[in-house]
């Protein structure tokens, strides 16, 4: 699970829970709009970081270096994807890539991987907002481990 660019500490928190309660890695790439100290995280009431398998990184192309990241095991989530969860097959060591709450993925993410767009399924309503980060990776992670879970 990978989150760039990540604004809304409480977003952060919550996919840092799914991430623990799930075993699955989380990657945070920079800026973030918080800090992650031992205080603040205190503060924030995540007495369950020391669980989550995190790492940081300083930009998307890092990530993309010291990941591993290639056009077969990436999932871009975007209200703009093109393929829905549904039709999409995860696999054991995929990325599943959100970007920050309010732009979403950066340019440089989508250019890399335009094939790898996907969307989760919503109701075409103008006044209905997208759903919130935090709950989108849940989803996301969820349908993968569900998929991975039963081919494996």
């Amino acid at each position: 699970m990978v989150l760039v660019r990540p604004q809304i500490p409480p977003n952060t928190g919550n996919v840092a829970r799914l991430c623990a309660v799930t075993g699955t890695p989380l990657h945070l790439v920079a800026p973030l709009g918080f800090a992650l100290t031992e205080k603040k995280l205190r503060r924030a009431g995540l007495d369950y970081w020391d669980k989550v398998h995190a790492a940081t990184h300083g930009s998307f192309e890092e990530l993309v270096r010291e990941g591993g990241l290639n056009g077969d095991n990436v999932h871009l989530f975007t209200s703009r994807g093109t393929r829905g969860l549904w039709e999409t097959r995860f696999r054991p060591g995929d990325w599943l890539i959100l970007g920050e709450e309010q732009e979403g993925l950066p340019a440089e993410a989508l250019e890399r991987f335009p094939e790898r767009w996907v969307r989760v399924p919503m109701i075409r309503e103008p006044t209905a907002r997208s759903l919130n980060l935090s709950t989108c990776a849940g989803v996301a992670l969820y349908e993968a481990l569900r998929q991975c879970r039963k081919a494996g």
